[in-house]
């Protein structure tokens, strides 16, 4: 079974423009998230997906490979699923291109959801919760999950509400908390029917596309993870990355 990894790699970041050519250690961000990528096991190739012609001559000159984009895709969803109409790979792997420091065997643990079971549609990886502030986060997405393992909803807000709680640290020592780590991997065609569909209420809400799927009844399936993703979304992010190197 193929399994193909796209990253998509914009260049009109709101918040920090020109990010995947940003240089961590001397290293475009995105030849980072490509090489710690294709260490991963399961992966039979990957795939810099771009809108932009400095990031698809960067990845040139690094060895990578890297396909040319519509430069109106929404979302990185909507960019791989691009690639993934044009490839024969049976499973799409989301990878996404703020995360240098990716873990390869985290990506082998998401590919294995899809893997060993035939019936998933859609996995992801979630983390326990181990500081009380990440509850009150809004940029940290939690995650409640059912007894098989599959996403019963994601949201901004602490989920599952803990009523005989005080504090935030009680609520962590009387509930196992999850939070959300945004890989996803998909069935090929799983991927091309989500996009296709319009953004639904509870996404809009949230501002989270993954609701989109538990909004048409789409099973997100999932495994637990101790990889702790550590994205940049600004240049004082990337800076705090390069002192912790």
């Amino acid at each position: 079974m193929k399994v193909l990894g796209i990253i998509p790699a914009r260049y009109g970041s709101t918040r920090f423009p020109g990010k995947p050519l940003a240089l961590l250690a001397g290293k475009p961000m995105v030849q980072w998230v490509y090489e710690r990528a294709a260490q991963a096991e399961l992966l039979n190739e990957v795939i810099v997906a771009t809108d932009d012609q400095s990031i698809f001559e960067a990845v040139k000159k690094f060895g990578g490979r890297v396909v040319m984009t519509r430069p109106d895709h929404p979302s990185g969803s909507d960019r791989i699923a691009e690639v993934a109409a044009k490839s024969d790979a049976e499973i799409i792997v989301n990878i996404q291109g703020d995360e240098p420091l990716i873990e390869p065997a985290a990506i082998d643990l998401g590919v294995k959801i899809l893997l060993d079971n035939p019936a998933a549609q859609v996995g992801t990886l979630v983390r326990p919760i181990r500081d009380a502030a990440d509850l009150r986060n809004p940029n940290i997405v939690k995650v409640a999950l059912a007894q098989d393992l599959t996403a019963l909803y994601f949201s901004r807000s602490a989920i599952p509400f803990c009523r005989g709680a005080q504090t935030d640290t009680e609520w962590l020592q009387q509930h196992t908390y999850f939070k959300h780590i945004g890989l996803y991997i998909f069935r090929r065609d799983m991927l091309l029917q989500f996009v296709k569909w319009p953004p639904g209420v509870l996404e809009r809400v949230e501002s989270l596309e993954q609701l989109r799927l538990l909004e048409h009844g789409v099973k997100i399936h999932v495994a637990v993870t101790e990889y702790e993703a550590r994205g940049v979304d600004t240049e004082e992010d990337l800076e705090t990355l390069l002192n912790n190197l």
